[in-house]
């Protein structure tokens, strides 16, 4: 029996004893769980004939932090969103997709001296996991995309100093969980701008309203969504809205982005029905996009579904050729994920990834805010786009390496230097986090020897001290011949006193591979994951929030 069904058989016991002591049933305890105070962050949303989202600190007693101090006293406007709401809400991961990927484990520097990856700033797998926590169990592991968790939160990074469009960070210690390696944590900070001061943007709302939809977590929410995104354009912005279920049509076309109760009251007036035919949709909002095209500006199309599609070209392949054809014209897109249980995750991180894009799940109002106010800049202004990143360790320090996460974003080497190649986009003020673990020459790890075709292939006197190369190649938004920066790491890098940051990395990744089991854990555990996050004091509600879900997860006695 392996872990996932062991985890189903322990569910079904547990209901089962539920019922045998006159509670609730698990439909019965959804139910109430859904409209309590526990979930309340996630959905103290009220739902009548309409639909109003408060989250004043003050009328939400959830258990859960979501950002900062500030953030909780955010109160959005309250708007009348019609729409048939299901009264027996029963939340199912049976119908939800995603991809699967064999985890990276320790390769030799001598059979492979170059690491390649690129770029990541998707952050919707650590909020589509805060989601399945908060429900109580997690429906699969192949959700759990630890780069995706690393970059979700905020470090104290340096960000760029000349004119360069990001600073690098690089911090070693000792690997928590593991004492034969050490673990490096690399960060990549852009300078932040803020929205109403970057380029002009002509954006276009390509709204799902389909049937499946018709859910409250789902187009009320995106309503809920962009409604604030609404209220922080500017007269210099132009916005379209398509939507589209059975067939897509076109609600809004150019209009400025100072014309608020304009935009609102053709989102708010949406209603979900039909079937979805998400590429011909996708179509219409790139025509859009190319109409109202500004010269230098953010043009960009944003898609809001659970990713669903059923009519026109529904497969991961389809999409992906569809969008591939879409990317050279200096359109991007951003794509939101909202839902439950039938959640395409597939398709809309494909969607993302080739569309010169980044991916975000929405899982309630505040997350909603996190990505489309507070960090409107990072998700919608692209400052570097094609960012790939490529270490090169020196065999007479490092005897091998792991990349920790972006097993889907794994470049070959040839790829670095091949400017066709696409690869990830940063935003203003985004930062990138990787973390690899190292195994030192000292180690008693065994692993081959004798390197070749390396920048350390016979070691110079003045590289002796380097660890490793960083190299990052990135191209300007409006150019298509890539830039070369180059970090050399040395021993200096190593230190015994680790940051806070390093720390909540770290305890990011024991905990992504605790859920997937993953066979490099060594040490690791929950309950020695936990004495580490007990150890770090935190001033951000984010991270705060982090912890909480340790705990709630620790209490299900299942992860050792």
């Amino acid at each position: 029996m392996n872990k996932k069904e062991k985890f189903a058989l322990v569910m079904v016991v547990l209901v089962f004893v539920m019922v045998g002591c006159g509670r609730k049933s698990k439909d019965e305890a959804k139910k109430d769980g859904y409209n309590s105070t526990e979930y309340s962050s996630n959905t103290s949303d009220t739902y009548d004939t309409g639909v109003e989202y408060s989250t004043s600190a003050d009328d939400s007693d959830t258990t859960y932090d979501s950002g900062s101090a500030t953030d909780s006293d955010y109160t959005t406007n309250s708007y009348d969103v019609e729409t048939d709401i299901k009264e027996d809400i029963y939340y199912s991961g049976s119908g939800e997709e995603y991809n699967s990927y064999a985890e990276n484990g320790f390769v030799a520097v001598s059979k492979e001296p170059l690491s390649t990856f690129s770029a990541d700033v998707d952050t919707a797998s650590y909020s589509n996991l805060r989601r399945m926590i908060k429900e109580g169990y997690i429906y699969d592991e192949d959700a759990i995309r630890v780069e995706e968790m690393l970059n979700y939160f905020n470090y104290d990074y340096e960000g760029p100093t000349g004119r360069e469009p990001f600073g690098v960070n690089v911090e070693i210690g000792k690997c928590p969980w593991n004492p034969n390696t050490s673990l490096m944590m690399v960060g990549m900070q852009t300078k932040n701008i803020d929205f109403s001061e970057g380029p002009n943007s002509n954006l276009v709302f390509l709204l799902d309203v389909s049937g499946s939809m018709n859910d409250p977590d789902k187009l009320p929410l995106m309503q809920q969504a962009f409604c604030m995104l609404a209220e922080n354009l500017t007269r210099k912005d132009r916005v379209s809205i398509v939507v589209y279920a059975g067939e897509d049509a076109v609600i809004l076309e150019g209009a400025k982005g100072n014309e608020t109760n304009r935009i609102i009251e053709k989102i708010t007036s949406l209603e979900a029905g039909g079937s979805t035919a998400g590429s011909a949709g996708i179509q219409a909002a790139y025509e859009l996009a190319e109409r109202y095209f500004i010269k230098g500006g953010n043009n960009r199309v944003i898609l809001a579904t659970d990713g669903d599609l059923n009519v026109g070209l529904t497969t991961e392949y389809e999409l992906t050729e569809l969008i591939t054809k879409k990317r050279d014209s200096g359109i991007y897109l951003s794509v939101l994920g909202f839902g439950t249980g039938n959640i395409k995750d597939n398709n809309m991180e494909a969607l993302a990834d080739n569309g010169n894009g980044n991916y975000a799940y929405i899982d309630s109002v505040y997350e909603a805010k996190k990505v489309l106010v507070d960090e409107l800049g990072a998700n919608m202004v692209t400052v570097a786009k094609d960012v790939k990143f490529q270490v090169e360790f020196n065999p007479e320090q490092i005897k091998g390496y792991r990349l920790i996460g972006y097993e889907n974003r794994v470049l070959a080497t040839e790829d670095f230097k091949d400017d066709a190649k696409d690869a990830g986009e940063i935003g203003a003020g985004h930062s990138v986090t990787a973390l690899y673990e190292l195994v030192p020459v000292s180690s008693n790890m065994e692993l081959d020897e004798k390197v070749t075709g390396s920048r350390y292939s016979s070691v110079d006197e003045k590289y002796k001290d380097e660890l490793l190369t960083i190299k990052v190649r990135y191209k300007e938004p409006d150019k298509e011949e890539s830039k070369l920066l180059t970090y050399p790491v040395t021993t200096r890098a190593y230190t015994n006193k680790t940051s806070d940051d390093w720390n909540f990395a770290t305890c990011i990744a024991e905990f992504a591979m605790i859920l997937k089991d993953s066979p490099y854990l060594e040490n690791g555990s929950m309950n020695h994951l936990r004495k580490r996050l007990n150890r770090i004091e935190f001033d951000d509600g984010y991270k705060k929030e982090f912890k909480q879900l340790v705990n709630k997860v620790a209490e299900w006695n299942y992860y050792e």
